[in-house]
């Protein structure tokens, strides 16, 4: 059973918002969002939360303008997701802005099927044989679990700077810095940076100290926010919670994009998307650039990404682009045979009557891809409501490992669950990453069923009904008035995403027709039933709507939730809803 509620917010709130200058219909959404001052609306670059705030980032600037002086090697190693990449990008460029173009950087990222996540010891190997060596190796969006890489590279005469945004394991590894948000006795209050917002700030504190030291001044520094596009598309596609720091940074990145002056890279995206970036919005960096950059590290190697986002030529940057858009499609066509694979093994066990008595789901399939099982684990969490763990061989099925990605639920921490799983069963898992939403470990293939029982078992201890019943949040009615172009392009220009999430509204309709899009999508034509006789407004007109991946019909009237998005077509702007549930429990 699913349960529709409506999003709490202050009247008063939401006044003093609107009276402030914000549109009424903002001013509601805002409200309901946490915000409680007009000063909160502001999301100009001066608002950020200072690098002082972030622990070690003065000190690991220091160091970094030593090494910019000495004009010692360095070697970024980055993480094969769009994070990942956009760091990888914003620190090579950033550092070449800061140590002029002669600076000696290079780049690793590994590949995710041959070295498995972050800074290994066989990772490490590879730095070393760079030429030159590296004298400095610069994690982007990992380090922070890797204690036996940096304790290689210490080996091997390399010292490690590690920049990441994920939570420590018990112990910290022997870095020479670390710049991370949710390490120990950081104070920085917004601990949501993702790891391309930590490389940000790193640069920003590194331009400070350089300037500070005579190289630069206020008028002739190098302007790191240049790369806030990057910024944005990282943070976005990482599904970093937008707090205000966030949406601070999110927000100038946007701005650049719509201004036309991004980076090529990033320009050449949108244009393999068929989106136009002079009306890029959150929903374009999370579901139509951040997935075309995700599949070259799911299908092949990150590098590629990572061309793309530090070449200046647009030519080489189309080429790039086209290249991942081809591999992304492949993506697709491997994600929904996984997903229908899985879909007809739940199905057998519907019919068993054991998916009712399951709290969670695990699934593995030799044929399965190790870069997909992500994916495939989120379509199911969504499909079914439980934290799901999709798993595929680690070596083409020629070993006995198997990787799993993990999707999870609000309310159950998955890496804490997973932490309960390998304090129970020692060895069991033997390796496991990760936050309270996605994680990932790696398992034997003799192992599968009992790693299902244990945390079958720790699911059951942990969810209750509550936690498990579908929750839709909406934000009320719109009265059939709002429904019109301005109102959709009102919203998509604002800073939507994890914690901050894109309006849903709630209401009655009547369905006028139904149809199927490519045998799979809900295509309706609906007319909103509410009252707007005050306004002497006359009857509601049908509107275009589309439920995706839904074929069952609907009634004749129907309490729809629903997002409200503006559809161009040969230069003609009209209204769409993009349906997201039907709330059946209620009359209309």
């Amino acid at each position: 059973m699913s349960l529709f509620s409506q999003r709490p917010f202050s009247e008063r709130t939401a006044t003093w918002l609107e009276q402030s200058g914000l549109h009424p219909l903002l001013a509601r959404l805002y409200a309901a969002r946490g915000l409680e001052s007009p000063e909160e609306l502001s999301l100009e670059l001066k608002n950020l939360i200072p690098p002082t705030e972030l622990k070690h980032c003065l000190s690991t600037a220091a160091l970094l303008a030593d090494i910019l002086e000495k004009k010692e090697s360095m070697l970024i190693v980055a993480d094969y997701d769009c994070d990942g990449a956009t760091a990888c990008a914003v620190g090579l460029r950033g550092l070449r802005m800061l140590g002029g173009p002669d600076t000696p950087i290079q780049f690793l990222v590994p590949n995710r099927f041959t070295m498995g996540y972050g800074l290994t010891p066989e990772v490490v190997e590879l730095a070393a044989q760079q030429n030159p060596k590296p004298k400095y190796l610069i994690t982007v969006d990992n380090g922070i679990a890797s204690e036996a890489g940096v304790d290689r590279a210490r080996e091997l005469g390399m010292e490690v700077i590690v920049t990441d945004h994920h939570l420590p394991g018990d112990r910290l590894p022997k870095a020479t810095a670390i710049v991370n948000p949710n390490q120990p006795g950081c104070p920085f209050p917004s601990k949501a940076l993702a790891g391309v917002g930590v490389m940000f700030y790193l640069l920003v504190a590194l331009r400070a100290e350089l300037r500070k030291r005579g190289k630069f001044t206020n008028e002739t520094q190098p302007k790191v926010e240049n790369l806030l596009d990057l910024v944005a598309l990282g943070t976005v596609a990482d599904v970093a919670q937008l707090d205000r720091n966030n949406r601070v940074l999110v927000s100038n990145g946007l701005k650049r994009i719509r201004a036309g002056i991004s980076q090529p890279g990033i320009q050449a995206l949108f244009q393999a998307a068929t989106r136009d970036p002079r009306k890029a919005n959150t929903f374009d960096l999370g579901f139509a650039i951040g997935p075309r950059l995700n599949a070259a590290g799911r299908l092949a190697d990150m590098t590629l990404g990572i061309r793309l986002l530090i070449t200046d030529n647009a030519d080489e940057a189309m080429t790039l682009a086209q290249e991942l858009d081809r591999i992304n499609r492949e993506r697709r066509v491997i994600e929904t045979g996984m997903q229908e694979t899985a879909l007809a093994h739940l199905s057998e066990d519907q019919l068993a009557g054991t998916m009712s008595q399951r709290n969670s789901i695990c699934l593995w399939n030799p044929e399965w891809h190790q870069g997909v099982v992500g994916i495939v684990a989120s379509r199911l969490k969504e499909r079914f409501n439980r934290p799901a763990i999709v798993f595929a061989p680690a070596d083409g099925n020629t070993g006995e490992e198997l990787r799993g990605s993990g999707r999870s639920l609000t309310g159950f921490h998955l890496r804490d669950a997973l932490d309960i799983v390998s304090k129970r069963e020692p060895g069991l898992i033997l390796k496991f990453g990760g936050h309270a939403m996605a994680a990932g470990l790696t398992i034997r293939k003799s192992d599968f069923e009992k790693f299902d029982t244990c945390f079958q078992a720790v699911a059951n201890s942990l969810l209750n009904d509550e936690l498990l019943e579908r929750r839709h949040i909406h934000d009320g009615i719109l009265q059939p008035s709002e429904f019109t172009p301005e109102i959709g392009d009102l919203l998509a220009e604002e800073i939507w995403g994890q914690g901050f999430p894109q309006p849903v509204f709630y209401g009655d309709f009547e369905i006028t027709q139904q149809s199927l899009m490519k045998e799979k999508h809900l295509r309706l034509m609906v007319r909103p039933l509410g009252d707007d006789s005050s306004k002497n407004t006359l009857p509601a007109k049908p509107l275009t709507a589309v439920w995706f991946n839904r074929t069952q019909t609907l009634p004749a009237k129907a309490k729809l939730a629903y997002r409200l998005v503006t559809d161009r077509y040969q230069g003609q702007a009209r209204v769409q809803l993009m349906i997201e549930a039907h709330d059946e429990a209620a009359g209309t």
